[in-house]
């Protein structure tokens, strides 16, 4: 078997270690040791655009994608969105963006080459502050989920104030969708406190053992905009006899 070939490497100011690196076909980039994202199980990644946008069902929507990745994600959007679309994409590491220019660009075939994207090498939060009913989709896909974030700063993501930040950045009827590796209590008690619906997606990993799943929560203030029927109202109290 081929043994990994470390392609390149950055380093964060707070001391964290990025490598890229590939095995024949098999890409992969590793934060800390561990495993952050790969071109061999993305079928997730894609199904977050493909399922959001589909329900959706806006040709010209303006789209957020939080996280870059090896560019999946942002690869299914451009090829379901239409010309008028736009498309954000922020990633915090200066580094994964210029890998995605140069040596992995081809993965996904070179997203950001495509006239509708707008490519912010900044903390998504910054972007949501900045955009107050500024999308229609909101795609997150910065960390491994919820329970598993890349650094401490990016839990308040997944939090109320975070949420709440996110969800005033949606455009009335707007969608907003999170990648998770796994299925997070605390994270969907946090949906729970929002003045919103959500539904979670589980998605078999291809290859995988029978019990390994990606997930996808999707969430909007309207139930129907992601699959949902609304809650019936409670029947009005008879009046009694006089």
């Amino acid at each position: 078997m081929p043994i990994w070939n470390t392609l390149a490497r950055a380093d964060t100011a707070a001391g964290d270690e990025i490598l890229l690196r590939e095995r024949g076909s098999l890409y992969e980039i590793r934060f800390n040791g561990l495993e952050l994202m790969s071109n061999l199980n993305h079928q997730s990644e894609t199904l977050l655009a493909e399922r959001s946008l589909r329900l959706h069902d806006r040709h010209d929507a303006r789209v957020l994608i939080g996280g870059l990745g090896m560019g999946f994600t942002l690869r299914a959007a451009l090829e379901l969105l239409g010309p008028a679309a736009q498309v954000a994409v922020c990633e915090l590491i200066p580094e994964i963006a210029d890998w995605n220019r140069g040596r992995i660009g081809h993965l996904a075939g070179h997203p950001l080459r495509d006239p509708r994207v707008t490519l912010r090498v900044a903390d998504v939060m910054e972007v949501l502050l900045e955009h107050r009913a500024g999308f229609d989709v909101i795609l997150m896909d910065t960390d491994n989920g919820p329970d598993f974030t890349v650094r401490p700063a990016n839990g308040r993501l997944y939090g109320q104030g975070g949420l709440a930040v996110l969800r005033k950045a949606l455009r009335p009827g707007g969608i907003a969708a999170f990648w998770s590796a796994t299925v997070s209590d605390p994270f969907e008690r946090a949906l729970d406190s929002q003045p919103w619906h959500w539904r979670r997606d589980d998605i078999q990993l291809v290859g995988g053992r029978a019990d390994a799943f990606h997930h996808i929560y999707l969430t909007s203030a309207d139930p129907a905009r992601i699959g949902l029927r609304p809650e019936p109202a409670a029947a009005s109290p008879e009046l009694a006899p006089t």
